[in-house]
Order: structure tokens, then C-alpha cells, then sequence
């Protein structure tokens, strides 16, 4: 299946926060709407950080993914994570998610990124699969995180 991506603006806020609910509610996190809703103003807002594409089949939107900026000397440059990828249920086993990050893979290439992360739940080894499959890998590291 075919996936293509449009960047998010702020007129798709509304949209991209019922997404962002969908998969919280999914994952069994916590959702804040305004802590939410004011993360994703200010990410839409300043280009410097990051982008949000909608995730569109056929025209439609059915999902999201999120992309922040970051830099690492470790890896030359700057980088980013692959910080939020949603398909809607309905739209799944489609390859649409296989196509989405594909797609962001190359909107980060040609955005000049040095390299992509993401985190993967442990008990979802269908996405990790997925995204071996895409051409990522673990290491042997943790990622550590402290709120602030």
C-alpha cells in the first residue's frame, strides 16, 4: 500500500491530537490535552525542532508521525527521533506503516540528518520487526529518562 506524507499544519491540530489520544489510550500512557496540545503547537510552530506529516492513504488522513531534531557528535551531526508513528487500527496490515517511515526516512535524508532513532516497545515485536526490517538496530545501551 502506498502511504504519503503532508506536512502538518496548524489547522490539523485537532486532528493530530486525536491521533496522539488514540495511541496513548492504546499504549495504556497517560494523555494530558494541554500539555499535549502545547507540544504540538510549539513543534508546529518553529521548524528548527522537528516535523509532524499527517499520514495519508488514499487522501485520508490515518495516522501521524512526529520527527524531533536533535545533534550528535557521535554520529556527525543532526539527528532525530522518530518520536511518534500512529496508524488508525482500521488502517493497519496495509504496509502503510512500513511506507510511512520509508517516507520519513527520506524527508530525513533530505533534510540533511545524520541519523534517525526510535524506541520500540519490547512486547510489540511486530514494529520491531518492522523496523529491523527498515534497516534499524538495537545496541546494547538503554535509553535513561528523567522528566524535568
Amino acid at each position: 500500500m502506498h502511504a504519503e506524507l503532508r506536512q502538518a499544519a496548524s489547522s490539523d491540530t485537532d486532528l493530530v491530537l486525536a491521533f496522539l489520544r488514540e495511541l496513548n489510550a492504546s499504549q495504556g500512557y497517560a494523555f494530558c490535552e494541554t500539555t499535549a496540545r502545547r507540544a504540538l503547537a510549539e513543534l508546529l510552530a518553529d521548524p528548527a525542532l522537528g516535523r509532524v506529516w499527517l499520514i495519508l492513504s488514499r487522501g485520508e488522513p490515518v495516522g501521524y508521525a512526529a520527527l524531533a531534531f536533535g545533534f550528535s557528535l557521535e554520529y556527525g551531526g543532526r539527528d532525530a527521533i522518530l518520536d511518534e508513528l500512529f496508524v488508525a487500527p482500521h488502517a493497519r496490515g496495509q504496509g502503510l506503516g512500513r511506507a510511512a517511515v520509508a517516507a520519513v526516512l527520506v524527508e530525513a535524508e533530505r533534510l540533511g540528518l545524520r541519523a534517525v532513532h526510535l524506541e520500540v516497545e519490547r512486547d510489540n515485536p511486530s514494529a520491531g520487526s518492522l523496523y529491523r526490517s527498515l534497516g534499524f538496530a538495537g545496541n546494547e545501551r538503554q535509553l535513561l529518562t528523567r522528566r524535568l
